[in-house]
């Protein structure tokens, strides 16, 4: 599953992932897709994010913690860091008496190729 998961040029459902495997001749049902997809998001191995329909989009990606900007359009994604989103995550957590605050951020918008075309 990890090979098709650098295969892909960005996010991708369980489902397209599913039909990508078995398009590969790989037999495999959809409910090992989905146990996979969550071993390897718990592990760190692959990033999930949620699109704008809520459906769950995966994507094997750098190991740390980073963000990402995914164009709605095509799905491509990019890694991003911000020193600023962290200060501000640890901020609100102080202010509001929290301690061992983490996050997710995940912005989404149209990338220039998509927009130009």
């Amino acid at each position: 599953m990890l090979a098709t998961l650098d295969a892909a040029p960005g996010f991708a459902s369980a489902q397209a992932i599913h039909a990508r495997l078995r398009a590969s001749g790989t037999p495999v049902g959809m409910a090992t897709v989905y146990r996979v997809l969550r071993d390897l998001a718990d592990t760190g191995q692959v990033d999930m994010v949620r699109d704008d329909a809520g459906e769950q989009q995966y994507r094997r990606c750098t190991p740390g913690h980073h963000h990402h900007l995914v164009c709605v359009a095509c799905g491509r994604a990019v890694e991003v860091e911000s020193a600023t989103v962290e200060r501000w995550a640890d901020e609100v957590g102080r202010a509001n008496g929290f301690t061992g605050v983490h996050h997710d951020v995940e912005i989404f918008g149209t990338c220039s190729r998509c927009a130009a075309g």
